[in-house]
């Protein structure tokens, strides 16, 4: 190298190295070469290099705005499926509110088994016989009458082959036990089927007026039955009292109480227990208590095609061993409780091997959530102690001494 050349000058770039015999071709002065001018930002916007903040800020916003789509077509859906819901809801209200009774019980299986393909329905009368849940509540678990009718007024032929009434009962309301009668007459003409009784421990006075028209009475070994009168009371009549119950703690303040009414109406105060009855005003419950017996053996009588003066002169208010009820033609049969039931089903025109009893369970839990009651339709349950204090009985039936029943002992266990 000379020292009039440059290292430039001395190199020359790959594509004007000879190659071959081929001439080199000239080079291009770098101030005639064209410049590319360098990237530059847009104008108007600061250019700014990307950073991991930034490509996670997108990423981020980018997974947020798909979690909220997500979120809002789950709520659109939500909503949707929660109106379908409340109209379900509102459709169950409905039901609850007209008083079916079909669509709102649970039925549990009592004898035979589950995968039976018929069906017998049981209804239970157990303990003292009321009227309605609005007659408040005994200490021991009883039968609203009238509840009882309404679910055998809302059976249907295919329901169930035939209804078994499962008996054990002191009696109690005169109505509540009469409603039941005759709820089971209008069953057997809709539907066809027949109703049978079945006595487990005892079925007395109330009683007797609920099953006397079924088509068939068995009790079990052991049973008793009967007892068809009416009774009033008891009408207390104090005399020489020191104190008065909790009012005055049980401490003697005197030799004797005074108790007072005000009242317009002759004979209004009947049963005050600090004065005699009139001789008016005992005639006048008596009349009272002889018309409802009248009723009670007029229906017995009809019912079990027993002469009414069997039923008075003979069979009076008594209670009878199976052997004498069926004698007088209280009862049909005597058998043990899977007998009976296999009977019953043959009765009823279905097979006892393919059968099943079913009875009530209570509501379903969705039309709990309405506020209907978890128990069976039909149970007066016994009412609990509240706030420490003991269990008070508010039954209708033990407010007054001057209405009668049709009841085999006192209400001591009911009432208190």
């Amino acid at each position: 190298m000379t020292m009039n050349e440059t290292p430039q000058d001395s190199i020359q770039p790959d594509d004007q190295q000879p190659t071959g015999g081929h001439e080199p071709r000239p080079r291009t002065p770098p101030e005639s070469r064209p410049m590319s001018a360098p990237s530059l930002p847009p104008q108007g916007r600061p250019f700014r290099p990307e950073t991991p903040f930034r490509r996670g800020f997108g990423l981020g916003a980018g997974a947020g705005f798909g979690a909220g789509l997500a979120i809002i077509v789950a709520s659109l859906v939500a909503s949707l499926l929660g109106g379908l819901v409340l109209m379900a809801f509102a459709a169950t209200g409905a039901t609850l509110a007209a008083g079916s009774t079909p669509q709102t019980e649970r039925l549990s299986t009592i004898w035979g088994k589950e995968t039976a393909a018929n069906k017998l329905r049981a209804i239970p009368v157990t303990g003292t016989i009321q009227t309605s849940g609005g007659d408040g509540l005994g200490l021991t678990q009883g039968t609203f009458g009238y509840e009882v009718a309404d679910v055998l007024d809302s059976l249907t032929a295919d329901d169930a082959a035939g209804v078994v009434l499962l008996m054990n009962t002191p009696g109690g309301s005169i109505s509540g036990s009469r409603a039941m009668a005759d709820a089971i007459d209008r069953y057997r003409q809709r539907t066809g089927h027949k109703v049978f009784a079945y006595v487990e421990e005892m079925s007395a006075s109330g009683g007797m007026y609920t099953m006397a028209g079924a088509d068939e009475i068995v009790v079990d070994h052991g049973a008793t039955v009967g007892s068809i009168g009416v009774v009033m009371g008891p009408l207390q009549r104090y005399r020489n009292v020191t104190a008065a119950g909790s009012v005055l703690g049980g401490v003697v303040v005197a030799e004797r109480i005074d108790s007072e009414y005000i009242s317009a109406g002759t004979g209004k105060t009947a049963g005050d227990p600090y004065r005699d009855l009139t001789p008016g005003e005992r005639q006048e419950l008596t009349n009272i208590a002889t018309a409802f017996y009248a009723d009670f053996v007029d229906f017995v009588a009809a019912k079990r095609g027993i002469e009414k003066s069997v039923i008075v002169d003979q069979l009076g208010a008594g209670l009878f061993a199976p052997a004498d009820a069926q004698r007088y033609g209280l009862i049909d049969a005597q058998m043990g409780r899977d007998e009976a039931l296999r009977h019953f089903a043959e009765k009823a025109g279905v097979d006892p091997n393919n059968t099943r009893l079913v009875q009530s369970a209570g509501s379903s839990l969705l039309n709990q959530l309405f506020g209907a009651d978890a128990r069976p339709l039909g149970v007066s349950p016994a009412v609990k102690p509240t706030g420490g204090q003991p269990a008070r009985a508010s039954a209708a039936i033990c407010a007054t001494s001057v209405k009668p029943v049709a009841l085999h002992g006192d209400l001591s266990a009911f009432c208190g």
